[in-house]
């Protein structure tokens, strides 16, 4: 079963703006490239710089906890590290998130923006090497877009894929086969990878991407039509390569049934 990258994304902030893009390098035991290397604490998280490690994502400003982080539009370049933000009612921000005056400063800005709904001092936090994923090991996230629109027929009406915010979003395989693959390699480009896990959906599926409503329970949708709150899996980089847009995605040889 072949598919295709029909799409591709970043989340260089943690619950902020997906940034698509045309290819990336992927590394072997390495997680998405630009993607949550940034996350904002909404009041103190406990997070240590000096010594990084796994934070539940309630901490943060993210869509889980707060809808109105979906108003900002964030654009991150990384080749000068400059951020850019945007929504409606704001002045515009754009600093560099490379240094300590512009994460403040974004998190200045943000702290106007999201008003009420911050319950502590907002703070961007980073540490060199260190990912704010949902899981600790959840180093690439991949969803098949069949699946979703499965998914859209046992509930009658639209799924915006972005609701589910993955960096690979893939036509061509069968609905739902990816629950199967754990512990499994395939070819995604020029790139190999193994399944690790089916991805537990949240609250942050709830959010409309574009208008920042929490309009649809597509936690309650999955459990009740599927007796289960899983859509999309993570995977494991095993060999580096280029993934470009409508390169290959060869799903896992199964074994045959003897």
């Amino acid at each position: 079963m072949t598919g295709h990258l029909a799409a591709l994304y970043r989340h260089p902030i943690k619950g902020f703006t997906p940034e698509r893009l045309n290819f990336a390098d992927l590394a072997a035991g390495q997680p998405f490239p630009c993607d949550r290397m940034w996350a904002v604490e909404n009041g103190p998280s406990g997070f240590d710089p000096a010594a990084p490690a796994f934070i539940p994502k309630q901490k943060f400003t993210v869509l889980m906890a707060i809808a109105e982080v979906a108003r900002a539009r964030t654009a991150y370049d990384e080749a000068t590290g400059t951020l850019r933000a945007t929504a409606k009612g704001q002045p515009d921000f754009e600093g560099a998130m490379t240094d300590a005056a512009g994460r403040a400063a974004f998190a200045a800005w943000l702290t106007v923006m999201l008003g009420d709904e911050v319950r502590g001092e907002l703070k961007v936090i980073e540490a060199p090497g260190h990912r704010f994923m949902d899981h600790p090991l959840g180093h690439v996230s991949v969803i098949n877009l069949a699946t979703l629109r499965d998914l859209e027929q046992k509930i009658g009406r639209p799924l915006d894929p972005l609701r589910f915010r993955a960096n690979l979003y893939v036509e061509g395989w069968a609905p739902w086969a990816e629950m199967d693959w754990v512990g499994r390699e395939l070819m995604l480009g020029f790139a190999r990878a193994k399944v690790f896990k089916p991805i537990v959906r949240c609250a942050a599926t709830h959010v409309d991407p574009e208008t920042a409503e929490r309009d649809m329970d597509v936690v309650k949708a999955l459990f009740d039509n599927y007796g289960h709150m899983f859509c999309g899996v993570y995977m494991h980089v095993t060999d580096g390569g280029r993934l470009t847009v409508g390169d290959a995605c060869t799903a896992p040889q199964l074994e045959p049934v003897r």
